[in-house]
């Protein structure tokens, strides 16, 4: 029953999300999705970014962009397209000391973005190429900014893109020195002592791929030379999500640890790792807190507040479960510094916010002037006036909170981040948020364009729902849920397709003022997070649709009919609906269909018989036919390996009867694109976008000024020689082609 009030709650948000007009077919079962909560996107990710079976390699990503890092460069500059309004995922905050009304964010995968005009505009403050992966920020009363890179919230879609370490900067993010800690993963907090600014403490959580590495609290006694651990977990599987001071003696210092893991074929967000620890003597000595909660199984991430104005007032907010599941287990709150505990009344209103992914929040804040004033992160941002004894719901904000931090310098300021971007409120968080108005770090998972019209752009985003740059005032969203597949009519700009996760996919004849579904009109057992949904080129009245098996439409997606059986291996052990199609390549009667479990098949008679080509791959992300040569296909496959020769790049010029590796000189990363143009071809990875100018010819970087952002999707069109990049943490890019 939990599953589906969280899946029908998701449904309802995304229809509250979409215009007037909506026409919302009943929703398919979701199956365990409601358990995973923000970790689907996550398990889509981790399973397509990974070999079959396999762990994530440690350093996949930044390895891949070293090697990246080396092909030469051709073309021209990759020039941001938009969107500025919408935002994206802020896992951080930081403030200027200095200067007033100077914000640092630090996005989940869009790098650290600084405002001077008190958070209503954003420019960035973080390298194009260092990974734009972040999961702290902090700032020390000289101003020196220290980054943590690599998020320790494991969902939302980013987290196989690991950190490469904490880093510092003297000039205000103009430029950037790594301090080490490369073995972190990712980096849940740090703390700068502000009597003491030598002396920094951080809490590394830790690879959810891997065990062991650089994970625990580290603290540095002289600005960020040197570090030693000064806290570990019981568990290989243990690192730390938040390090806090007591603001008026900092010999005081407050940690929680995590343990928890993804591996191939298991996941878990809890264990005997967890829990909350003191030190009394500036972090060389720690006391694990018994009092709040002993070590348990299924102990999960647990969020702790400390009030400023009263700073032996401690709160703590604990989550519980087995697996992929943390629901609400209780919110605490001590009087002596976390000697002992009080459990409070249980709030269902609390409760709920928490979901059954309590580990994607783990935040609680306290208003500096007032310590029964209190925000804890939740799907709304939670509010109390009696220290936690009664609670209300924030309205006015996006969903998933993850940061807030008061200004010292303003009164009753305080800045919020969450999965829509970044907030202000001047009335302590209590109503009246204005959001920035310039912020464009949105993850993108796909791009639709159109050559009638260049300035027509849309596409699905992460928590953002499906957005398109026509709306009345700029970029907005229409259909809303995790944004995915979009489409535009090559023929008619105002004919437009959209989908939420799983396969929930509509059409619209008015440019998407109006939309209607028509998941109930296709048949299938299972469907991908993301769900492909493609014109035949020859002909756009024909569509096709794939779940396990493909559907095609003759009238432009009205009525849908099954023209194959299960084209996979059937569904996986995982609670992630795997066995799904993954990528169609339709020209006329030919069609190509590929899958999640490393299956290509073709028909040449429109269903009628299918011919299995090739099997055992990774996941295959895309399959191409040569508009100029019909009998040549191209497939891309995804994968981080460590040391296999398996390709990315495949191509058969006899109707997938043999195939040739193009892999050549590319990274061994995941390749998630292709394009075929009348100059060569290029494809999209997760460490950028990359030409070759002919067959047998090496590949290229192509252009300058992308930062290092994983490329989701790739659109070209021929008519205005442009390509358009959508990237998962800096929205969309465009370039002219060759």
């Amino acid at each position: 029953m939990r599953r589906l009030v969280i899946f029908l709650a998701a449904f309802l948000a995304a229809a509250l999300l979409a215009p007037q007009g909506f026409a919302a077919a009943e929703p398919p079962d979701p199956g365990e999705d409601g358990d995973l909560g923000p970790s689907a996107p996550f398990e889509h990710r981790f399973l397509q970014k990974t070999f079959p079976g396999e762990e994530l390699p440690r350093h996949a990503f930044d390895t891949a962009a070293a090697q990246a890092d080396r092909l030469p460069t051709v073309g021209g500059n990759w020039a941001l397209a938009g969107p500025t309004s919408i935002g994206g995922r802020i896992v951080d905050l930081a403030l200027d000391p200095r200067r007033r009304d100077t914000l640092y964010v630090a996005a989940a995968s869009g790098g650290l973005w600084r405002s001077t005009d008190a958070g209503a505009t954003f420019a960035p403050a973080w390298p194009e190429n260092l990974t734009q992966a972040l999961g702290s920020v902090a700032a020390a009363p000289d101003g020196t900014l220290y980054v943590g890179t690599g998020e320790a919230n494991p969902g939302g879609g980013s987290l196989t893109y690991t950190g490469t370490g904490l880093y510092r900067s003297t000039d205000s993010g103009r430029t950037w020195t790594n301090l080490g800690l490369r073995d972190s993963g990712a980096i849940g907090k740090i703390v700068v002592d502000p009597r003491d600014p030598r002396r920094i403490f951080v809490a590394a959580t830790g690879s959810l791929f891997n065990q062991g590495g650089d994970r625990g609290v580290y603290r540095s006694l002289d600005g960020g030379r040197t570090w030693a651990r000064v806290l570990n977990g019981i568990t290989d599987t243990t690192g730390a999500s938040e390090v806090m001071l007591d603001p008026t003696d900092s010999r005081r210092v407050y940690a929680v640890l995590w343990d928890h893991r993804r591996q191939p074929n298991k996941r878990s967000y809890s264990g005997v790792g967890s829990g909350v620890y003191r030190s009394v003597d500036g972090g060389t000595t720690w006391q694990r807190l018994d009092a709040l909660v002993p070590s348990a199984e299924d102990l999960g991430r647990i969020g702790i507040g400390v009030a400023p104005s009263d700073p032996r007032r401690l709160y703590a907010i604990v989550g519980r479960g087995p697996t992929s599941t943390n629901t609400f287990s209780g919110f605490f709150t001590s009087a002596d510094g976390g000697s002992t505990w009080t459990r409070l009344p249980d709030d269902p209103a609390l409760a709920a916010s928490q979901s059954s992914f309590a580990w994607w929040f783990g935040k609680i804040w306290i208003n500096p002037r007032d310590a029964l004033h209190l925000h804890v992160a939740g799907t709304a941002l939670m509010t109390s006036h009696d220290g936690g004894l009664s609670w209300t719901e924030e309205d006015g904000v996006h969903a998933d909170q993850h940061a807030m931090m008061w200004d010292p310098a303003v009164p009753h300021r305080v800045y919020l981040g969450n999965d829509g971007g970044t907030y202000r409120s001047d009335t302590d968080g209590d109503g009246n948020w204005a959001k920035a108005v310039y912020e464009p770090y949105t993850q993108f998972y796909s791009a639709a364009i159109t050559p009638q019209d260049p300035s027509r752009i849309s596409g699905g985003a992460q928590d953002n729902g499906s957005l398109r740059s026509w709306g009345p005032t700029g970029w907005e969203a229409y259909v809303g849920g995790d944004g995915e597949e979009n489409q535009i009519n090559p023929q008619d700009v105002n004919n437009v397709f959209a989908c939420f996760q799983y396969g929930n996919c509509f059409r619209s004849t008015d440019g998407g003022d109006t939309v209607t579904s028509f998941i109930e009109q296709t048949v299938s057992d299972r469907r991908n997070w993301f769900t492909p949904v493609v014109f035949d080129p020859a002909d756009p009245s024909v569509m096709y649709y794939g779940g396990n098996r493909l559907n095609r439409s003759t009238d432009n997606g009205v009525t849908w009919t099954p023209i194959s059986p299960d084209l996979t291996g059937g569904p996986s052990q995982d609670a992630y609906p795997f066995g799904t199609i993954t990528t169609i390549a339709p020209l006329g009667r030919t069609v190509y269909a590929g899958t999640d479990d490393g299956r290509i098949w073709l028909t040449r008679d429109q269903g009628t018989t299918w011919t299995l080509l090739l099997s055992g791959q990774p996941w295959v992300t895309r399959l191409v036919v040569d508009p100029s040569s019909p009998s040549t296909v191209y497939a891309t496959l995804s994968g981080y390996r460590a040391g296999s020769p398996t390709p990315h790049v495949l191509v058969s010029h006899n109707n997938g009867t043999t195939w040739q590796d193009l892999s050549r000189n590319l990274p061994s990363a995941p390749v998630n694109d292709l394009v075929v143009s009348r100059t060569g071809l290029y494809i999209a990875t997760d460490q950028g976008v990359f030409v070759s100018l002919a067959a047998r010819t090496p590949w290229f970087r192509l252009g300058r000024h992308l930062p290092l952002v994983p490329v989701d999707d790739l659109e070209y069109d021929p008519t205005h020689h442009r390509l358009v990049a959508a990237t998962f943490g800096r929205g969309m890019y465009e370039i002219r082609t060759l």
